[in-house]
């Protein structure tokens, strides 16, 4: 990428010739794709510059989610900033925070093709101001749901049909895989973001005060309640019985269930592109458990994935390519194709009825799961989402203690205690940043 510190934009409208004066608007997009979502991306990206000749959009894989966000923030330090940057949902008060950064996209999308309402509204919470203007554009967005190996289930004598809505019923069915020998009964993704974030949400408790920090940055942690003890102890007990298989972090465990090795999974709904592609068994996508006799549960889940941010710094028409491009995104048939192909949720209402008269939802069961369980319930203060600073850094910490609470180190309550206690520190630290 040339850069921007030389003088030399990525608008090609010199008039040294007539042919160069014709040349499109470039702009650059980093992404955090690979594998199958990266192909549906670039698929995006060649249908809209083959859409149209006045702008080029230059996609570009920036690593995993913490290392996209890196280098976008490196990249603006030193000059050299791309026009948009896909930046995972954790990493949304940062980017609010960087004063100067980003233009909001509620100011690039402006036009006749842009209309807020248009967006789900727990999605496009996650990404709003308190008066409701829209930051960045919520890309891709997922939750989280339980994916069933139907196949591991009648091999072990079960019936593949059985009810596990709650995480009493989930108990028993590990019990009986354990009992036939199978060797992965349950295995999971992304960890802090489903067992802890969205448990919290899922059974209507804080994560954090401040309603999960959107209403102010003076915030404290408080996912080391009854609820979130209770979920992280069960966890840890069906480890040490060999119930429950840790993989990693992120989502090593997804090669796992798609091997067929694991006969539960509980990871993002967005895993539905490569376990459609690869698995090799008959598959099931439920609804994520819940712990039966909590009061309000299930309420909803929260979103995860990741959203555009366009970042300051660029020419006017590069922002029109940018909005242009936004625009592109959002609209019904590419959002309904989007969400089809990868498991991702229309972030339009009108793309989710789209895909529902194209028969989508009727061709494959299932798949409307994510959906439903996003928009059943309004969002309450404890599950409209996360807004907390650091949080990737949290996440991390949320990370060691849980696999502390795996090895049978540490019990769900003193690990989870932890957790907040260092997660608190880091608040504090980017409170007085941003004061």
């Amino acid at each position: 990428m040339r850069s921007l510190a030389l003088g030399a934009t990525l608008v090609a409208t010199t008039t040294l010739t007539p042919l160069a004066a014709l040349a499109e608007t470039e702009i650059q997009f980093w992404h955090a794709f690979t594998g199958r979502l990266g192909e549906l991306v670039a698929e995006q990206v060649a249908t809209f510059n083959e859409s149209q000749s006045d702008y080029t959009v230059n996609a570009t894989h920036k690593g995993n989610y913490s290392e996209t966000l890196n280098a976008g923030i490196a990249a603006f330090r030193a000059g050299e900033q791309p026009h948009i940057l896909m930046v995972f949902e954790v990493g949304t008060a940062t980017m609010m925070g960087a004063q100067g950064a980003i233009r909001p996209v509620y100011e690039v999308m402006a036009g006749d093709e842009f209309d807020p309402d248009a967006y789900i509204g727990a999605v496009k919470g996650y990404y709003t101001t308190t008066d409701g203007q829209m930051l960045s554009l919520p890309f891709n967005s997922s939750t989280p749901v339980l994916w069933v190996n139907r196949d591991a289930l009648e091999g072990a004598g079960i019936d593949p049909d059985t009810d596990l809505s709650t995480w009493q019923n989930v108990d028993a069915v590990l019990d009986q895989l354990a009992e036939a020998g199978h060797d992965c009964p349950l295995t999971t993704a992304w960890q802090s973001w489903i067992h802890l974030e969205n448990l919290s949400a899922y059974h209507d408790v804080p994560f954090a005060t401040k309603d999960n920090g959107f209403a102010g940055l003076d915030t404290e942690l408080a996912f080391n309640g009854p609820v979130q003890v209770q979920h992280i102890g069960a966890m840890g007990e069906w480890a040490d019985e060999g119930k429950f298989i840790y993989a990693g972090r992120r989502n090593e465990g997804g090669a796992n269930f798609r091997a067929g090795e694991c006969a539960l999974f509980t990871e993002s709904s967005a895993g539905y592109a490569g376990i459609k592609s690869e698995a090799q068994f008959e598959f099931d996508v439920r609804p994520l458990p819940y712990w039966d006799g909590v009061e309000g549960a299930p309420q909803n889940t929260i979103i995860g994935g990741a959203s555009l941010w366009v970042m300051e710094g660029h020419e006017p028409a590069e922002y029109e390519a940018a909005g242009a491009f936004l625009n592109f995104l959002s609209s019904p048939e590419i959002q309904a194709k989007w969400h089809q192909d990868t498991g991702y949720l229309p972030i339009t209402t009108a793309a989710g009825e789209l895909t529902r008269e194209q028969g989508f939802y009727d061709e494959n069961p299932g798949t409307d799961v994510a959906v439903k369980q996003m928009t059943t319930n309004s969002p309450t203060a404890n599950s409209k989402g996360l807004r907390l600073g650091s949080f990737d850094q949290i996440r991390g910490i949320i990370d060691e203690e849980l696999e502390a609470v795996w090895s049978g180190d540490k019990d769900a309550q003193a690990a989870l205690d932890s957790a907040v206690e260092r997660g608190n520190q880091l608040l504090r630290r980017f409170e007085r940043a941003s004061n």
